[in-house]
C-alpha cells in the first residue's frame, strides 16, 4: 500500500471516535464501530451498501454471529477478541466477506480506540485503496 494511502486511513483512524455519523458517511471506507462484544454501534453508508443491509438493520446487531457470520474465525475474530482484551489492536489482513449477495475480497485494518474502548473495522480494496469517493479528505484534513 502507498504511503499516502496509509496515511489517510491513519488519519481516518485517529479521527474516528469525533466524527458524526454524516462525516463518517463520506469516507471513501467501510467503517464499522464495534463495542468490546462485538455489538456494532457505527455502520456508515458505504459498508451498508457494499454489503447490501441498512444501517439501522444492523447497528445494536452482533457483528460476528448476526451480520457477518464468515468473519467468526481466528484470522478475524481471535484478533478482534484479543486486542478487546489487551486494549491494544491495530491490525490489517486480507480477507473474502462470502456474503452471497456481493462476495468481495478486501484489505481489513482493526483499531482499538482507548478513547472509546471500542475497535473500529475500516474495509479497503484488496490492495488498500479506497472503496469510494475520497469526499472526506476535507474532514479529515479540518479536523487535523
Amino acid at each position: 500500500m502507498p504511503k499516502s494511502q496509509k496515511q489517510q486511513i491513519d488519519q481516518v483512524l485517529e479521527a474516528a471516535d469525533r466524527m458524526t455519523a454524516d462525516e463518517l458517511d463520506r469516507l471513501p471506507y467501510g467503517m464499522i464501530q464495534l463495542d468490546s462484544s462485538g455489538r456494532i454501534l457505527n455502520y456508515n453508508a458505504l459498508e451498508s451498501s457494499l454489503a447490501s443491509l441498512r444501517r439501522e438493520d444492523a447497528i445494536g446487531k452482533q457483528f460476528f454471529t448476526e451480520i457477518a457470520p464468515c468473519t467468526r474465525v481466528q484470522e478475524f475474530y481471535g484478533r478482534f477478541k484479543e486486542g478487546v482484551i489487551r486494549e491494544a489492536l491495530d491490525t490489517s489482513f486480507h480477507f473474502h466477506f462470502a456474503f452471497k449477495q456481493n462476495p468481495r475480497d478486501v484489505t481489513v485494518r482493526l483499531l482499538y480506540s482507548k478513547r472509546s474502548r471500542t475497535v473500529w473495522v475500516l474495509i479497503s480494496d484488496h490492495d488498500g485503496k479506497p472503496l469510494g469517493t475520497p469526499e472526506a479528505v476535507t474532514v479529515i484534513s479540518r479536523d487535523a
